[in-house]
C-alpha cells in the first residue's frame, strides 16, 4: 500500500494499493499491444483527445488544485496557477504538433526524392515530479501522445493523486485506458518500469536518481531523458532599480516554498548596491505570509517532504559556522507538518554548502561582488547549469553576461519562467535531454530517413 500523507498537518489522506512488478509488466504488455493501433489513428484525433482533456482541467480546476494542495501542500492559489498555465502550454502543443510532425521533403531533382518522417518511439517511461506534476508531467505525456507513443506514467509518491486524476481525465477525454497508463508506487514501482523493455525512459528528479536510472538503461541504447536539479544564481548589477530587482528575486526564490528545479537559489550583487539590495529583499521576505495552503492568503507553505528540513537545517548551521549573517528566518516550524521558516543568509561565500548544494526550499544566499567578471565567474563555479539570470538595465551589458554563462535557459530582469515556445534543458549536472519547444515534440519521435529513386 502506498500511504499520502498531508504535508500541512502530517494526516493520512489516502491509502492506495501500490504497482508490484507482475502488474507493472502487465500494464507494459496491455501498453505495447495497444501503442501500434494508437499510432496509426490521424494526428487529428489524437490532438482532439488532448483538447478534451484541456476542457476537462478547465471544467475540474478548483477541484484538481485542492487534490494538489491537500498532497503536495502547494497553496492554493498557486496550483490554480499550475493548473491555468498548463493551458497555455497545452495550446502551444496543439497548434505546434502538426507542423512540425508532419513528413518534409528535402530534395527532389533528377529522379531523387529525398524525405523526412517521425515515427513514435514505442512504450514510454514518465517518471515525473512532485513539485510542478501538471507542468513537468504534461511536458512530456502531452507531445508523447501526441506523436503516437503509449506511456506509462509514474507520478511521484508524492503527487500520486494528482497523477490519477490525470489518467482519468486522458481516459474521458478518449486516451485508450492501455495506451496511458498510471503506476502508483515508490522507488520500488519505478525500478520494475526500467526493467521493462520500453522505448523511452524521461525522468524529472534529483541528479542521483538520475544517476542511477542511467546506469540502469544506458546499456540498452534507448531514448534517455534525465531533467535534474539546479543551483540556479541571479546577479544584480549596480544600475537596477533595488526595489523592482528584491521584489522579483524574492519570489523567484521562495515562489512554491522555494521547490522548483528553477528558483532562484544563489544571489550575486554588486557591492555599489549590496547592502541596499539586502535591506530589500529582506524587508520582501518578511512580508511573505505562511499558513495553510488552503488559505487564499498564503504564500509559504509547508514542504512536500518532511526529509527536506534536514537537509535545509544543515546549511543553516554550516552557514552559521562558516560566518554569514542570517537576516531572517533559518528555523524548522511545527509539528505538525513540515514547516520551514523564509531564510535569508548574506556575507555567503563558496565554502557554504548552502551556495553549492540544492536547497530545493525557502533559504538562499546573497553574496557581494566587485563586478561583472567575479559574477561571471562565482555564477559559473557549479555542478548545475539550468538556468541563470542578470538583473540590470544595460541590454548590452546584461547579454554579454548571460553569453558567458554556462546555462541551458537566461534571463534579463526575470527568473523562475518556463516558456512553452523555448526549449527546456540544462547542462552538467542538470541534466540531457529537452522538453518544450518543437524540439520537445520531436524527441518523442525517430526520424526516419527515405531514399526514393523513381524508376
Amino acid at each position: 500500500m502506498l500511504t499520502v500523507l498531508n504535508p500541512a498537518t502530517g494526516v493520512t489522506i489516502a491509502e492506495l494499493p501500490a504497482d508490484t512488478p507482475d502488474s507493472v509488466a502487465a500494464k507494459y504488455r496491455a501498453a505495447l499491444s495497444a501503442q501500434a493501433s494508437w499510432a496509426a489513428r490521424p494526428l487529428d484525433e489524437r490532438l482532439a483527445c488532448i483538447r478534451r482533456f484541456r476542457q476537462g482541467i478547465v471544467g475540474e480546476l478548483d477541484k484538481l488544485a485542492a487534490i494538489l494542495t491537500s498532497e503536495v501542500g502547494k497553496p492554493i492559489r498557486q496550483s490554480r496557477n499550475e493548473l491555468n498555465g498548463l493551458l497555455g502550454r497545452l495550446d502551444f502543443f496543439l497548434e505546434a504538433a502538426a507542423p512540425t510532425l508532419a513528413a518534409c521533403t528535402v530534395f527532389d531533382a533528377d529522379g531523387m526524392l529525398e524525405r523526412i518522417t517521425h515515427e513514435p518511439l514505442g512504450v514510454i517511461a514518465n517518471i515525473s515530479a512532485w513539485n510542478y506534476p501538471y507542468f513537468v508531467g504534461a511536458n512530456v505525456f502531452v507531445p508523447a501522445l501526441v506523436a503516437g507513443n503509449a506511456v506509462l506514467y509514474k507520478p511521484s509518491e508524492y503527487a500520486t493523486l494528482t497523477g490519477l486524476e490525470i489518467g482519468n481525465l486522458l481516459h474521458t477525454a478518449g486516451v485508450p485506458q492501455d495506451v496511458f497508463q498510471v503506476i502508483v508506487g515508490a522507488a520500488d514501482a519505478g525500478s520494475a518500469l526500467l526493467e521493462q523493455p520500453i522505448d523511452g525512459v524521461f525522468f524529472t528528479g534529483s541528479y542521483a536518481t538520475g544517476t542511477r536510472i542511467a546506469r540502469v538503461v544506458g546499456p540498452r541504447m534507448i531514448r534517455l531523458q534525465l531533467e535534474l536539479g539546479g543551483k540556479d544564481p541571479s546577479y544584480v548589477c549596480d544600475d537596477v532599480d533595488v526595489a523592482t530587482a528584491a521584489a522579483s528575486l524574492a519570489d523567484g526564490a521562495m515562489y512554491n516554498t522555494g521547490q522548483s528545479c528553477c528558483a532562484v537559489e544563489r544571489i550575486y550583487v554588486h557591492e555599489r548596491i549590496h547592502d541596499a539590495f539586502v535591506d530589500a529583499f529582506v524587508s520582501e521576505v518578511k512580508g511573505l505570509r505562511i499558513g495553510d495552503p488552503t488559505d487564499e492568503s498564503s504564500y509559504i507553505g509547508p514542504l512536500t517532504r518532511a526529509a527536506q528540513i534536514d537537509v535545509l537545517e544543515a546549511q543553516v548551521a554550516d552557514a552559521k559556522a562558516r560566518g554569514a549573517i542570517l537576516r531572517t528566518g533559518g528555523r524548522r516550524l511545527g509539528p505538525p507538518g513540515n514547516w520551514f521558516e523564509p531564510t535569508v543568509f548574506s556575507h555567503v561565500n563558496h565554502d557554504m554548502a548552502l551556495m553549492r548544494e540544492e536547497s530545493f526550499g525557502p533559504i538562499i544566499g546573497i553574496q557581494q561582488v566587485a563586478g561583472d567578471e567575479e559574477a561571471v565567474r562565482l555564477m559559473n563555479d557549479t555542478e548545475y547549469g539550468l538556468t541563470a539570470g542578470v538583473y540590470a538595465k544595460d541590454a548590452r551589458r546584461a547579454e554579454r553576461i548571460l553569453s558567458r554563462v554556462n546555462a541551458g535557459s537566461v534571463y534579463w530582469n526575470c527568473c523562475d519562467r518556463v516558456s512553452p515556445r523555448l526549449p527546456w534543458s540544462g547542462v552538467k549536472h542538470s541534466g540531457i535531454g529537452l522538453t518544450l519547444s518543437t524540439y520537445g515534440i520531436e524527441t518523442f519521435t525517430r526520424p526516419k530517413a527515405w531514399h526514393l529513386r523513381s524508376p
